[in-house]
Formats: C-alpha cells, structure tokens, sequence
C-alpha cells in the first residue's frame, strides 16, 4: 500500500516462518501487539507457520512487523511475508486461535 496514510486504520496478514510453534511465539507476539495497541490474532498453521492478522494504524502495524523480523523473538524466525489490506469487520481484542 503505497502512499499510505500512517494513521488510517489498515490490516496486516502475516506469516512468520521458522522455528515458531511451541516456543510461546503466540504469546509473545500478542503481547507485543496489545502493548502496541493492535487488534487481531495469531494462530499456529498446520505448515509450521504462525498467521499474524493485525489491525490498527499503518505505523503500529509496521512496529509489530520490526519486532517480529527482530531479534528478541521466541524460537527462531527464518522468515516474515506480509500483505496489507483496508480493515474487515475489526477485531474487540488481540486473541490466540
């Protein structure tokens, strides 16, 4: 999304590769991105990827993405892809699935 407007509320689809399930990796990145101020979720996919689906301003979306590429995260990541879209529905919280 270019040209982006960091204050307009966005969506961030993204998946983490890597050494990242049952390492507390979830955990982590929700309380990352409810310290952030996001809503979403995180959940484990049967590939061994996490799907991380964040709602919020284009800039604090893209500080949950720094800190998933970081190096303090749980396991070990290889790997961030991510796609960005207008909101859905919007989300009450951040939750594990």
């Amino acid at each position: 999304m270019h040209g982006h407007d960091s204050t307009r509320p966005v969506r961030a689809t993204i998946w983490v590769r890597g050494k990242v399930q049952e390492v507390g990796f979830r955990w982590w990145t929700r309380a990352r991105a409810m310290e952030i101020g996001l809503t979403g979720y995180t959940s484990n996919l049967g590939d061994g990827r996490v799907q991380v689906v964040a709602e919020g301003s284009h800039a604090d979306c893209e500080r949950l993405l720094a800190l998933l590429r970081g190096p303090d995260t749980p396991g070990r990541v290889v790997g961030v892809t991510e796609i960005w879209s207008t909101t859905g529905d919007g989300y009450d919280s951040f939750a594990l699935r």
